[in-house]
């Protein structure tokens, strides 16, 4: 078990180091724009800041094609370094959070729910720019005819849950059941 010292003080290093690295996405700035990256919403149409939880997804599709999540002209506007902290450092965090606290997951139900309203939100938001910019956040997208978008979004809202649901139980396998994990 970790003491809650321990515990407050890796629950306050986490905040700050994303506050640190929401304050550098946000004031990343290039001398010369990226060709169509920011045209529509700034950095705030990847909303990566929002939802750090990123790193199976991008390493995946920068593995097979880096030009669909992310172009070689972002490696000028954004360092290696913090490339790293958005996409790659998030793993371990969430790991260390799985053992350092015990989370109370709630209905299962409910907790899907939420889950749904949020993914979709996001969908709707990529959605919004492609409509009033005429250019997909991810060029991975561009791909797509309608009926692959509605099958590659239904896939990703399904891998979503069932993320979620690795989430619940690698928790009651750590904690043990609801009611302990209550009790810790």
């Amino acid at each position: 078990m970790v003491s809650a010292t321990a515990s407050g003080a890796y629950h306050i290093t986490t905040f700050l180091w994303y506050l640190f690295l929401i304050y550098l996405l946000l004031s990343t700035q290039s001398d010369h724009p990226v060709t169509g990256m920011f045209l529509y919403a700034g950095q705030w149409k990847y909303l990566t800041f929002l939802n750090l939880f990123v790193v199976a997804s991008f390493w995946l599709l920068f593995t097979y094609d880096r030009a669909l999540v992310y172009p070689e002209d972002l490696d000028e506007f954004i360092p290696l370094w913090l490339n790293h902290a958005v996409h790659t450092l998030v793993l371990p965090l969430i790991l260390l959070e799985l053992f350092n606290t015990p989370h109370q997951y709630p209905k299962r139900r409910t907790g899907l729910l939420i889950l749904a309203i949020v993914s979709i939100s996001y969908l709707l938001w990529v959605l919004w720019i492609y409509y009033a910019a005429g250019a997909w956040v991810y060029p991975l997208l561009g791909l797509f005819n309608r009926l692959g978008l509605v099958l590659f979004f239904s896939v990703s809202l399904l891998l979503v849950m069932l993320l979620y649901l690795l989430g619940e139980r690698l928790t009651l396998l750590t904690w043990g059941s609801r009611e302990k994990a209550k009790n810790t």
